[in-house]
């Protein structure tokens, strides 16, 4: 089991996670909250009723990593516009979409790195300096999207487009200053594929 999610009785799983591996994960977990920002009001709201209808941005994040993982809904990079008009409607559709969305699933994606987080944070130690981590299928699911944002974010920040831009970055020299990130995306991929498997087994 360690390095690798398994099935557990009740619908969840379990991965063997040493104390090297769960700093990692909890440190890329809080950087990606403090990537993806507060919510659009840090304390309570006067008007909860009115913070659900609360506009969210119209223009895509500045930031390559959050444009990553908040994506226009209607352009395609690989399919150009007929015509000014047309590039011009599809912007107009974005951003639409992007007012009414983005609030929520920026909601969501802190939401599962703060499950990631919590229940990192209350594993219990075993004997050989690691623990074994317990996931219902509800953390399971938080546990597989947070997998999924936080290699987004690595991949775009070593620029990978493509399946063939992993494939040259295995044969990178150990003093390139990029390999950390590379191992760390290589081994987050390795937990999410398992963590698929079990979920869909």
């Amino acid at each position: 089991m360690p390095g690798t999610f398994e099935p557990i009785a009740g619908g969840g799983a379990a991965v063997a996670l040493d104390d090297v591996e769960i700093s990692i994960i909890r440190s890329l977990a809080v950087q990606l909250l403090e990537l993806i920002g507060p919510g659009p009001a840090e304390g309570p709201s006067d008007d909860p009723l009115a913070e659900l209808f609360t506009d969210g941005p119209t223009e895509p994040p500045q930031d390559p990593v959050l444009r990553r993982l908040f994506p226009d809904a209607y352009t395609d990079p690989e399919q150009a516009p007929d015509s000014p008009a047309q590039a011009e409607e599809r912007l107009a559709h974005s951003a639409e979409f992007r007012r009414y969305t983005e609030n929520d699933l920026r909601a969501g994606k802190r939401e599962s790195a703060l499950a990631v987080i919590r229940s990192l944070d209350v594993l219990t130690p075993g004997g050989d300096g690691g623990a074994v981590l317990h996931l219902t299928p509800d953390e399971s699911r938080q546990w597989l999207g947070a997998l999924n944002d936080l290699r987004l974010a690595i991949g775009s920040r070593l620029d990978i487009t493509a399946e063939d831009d992993t494939d040259a970055l295995y044969g990178l020299p150990d003093e390139d200053p990029r390999k950390p990130m590379v191992m760390a995306y290589l081994w987050l991929g390795g937990l999410q594929e398992t963590l698929v498997s079990t979920l869909m087994g």
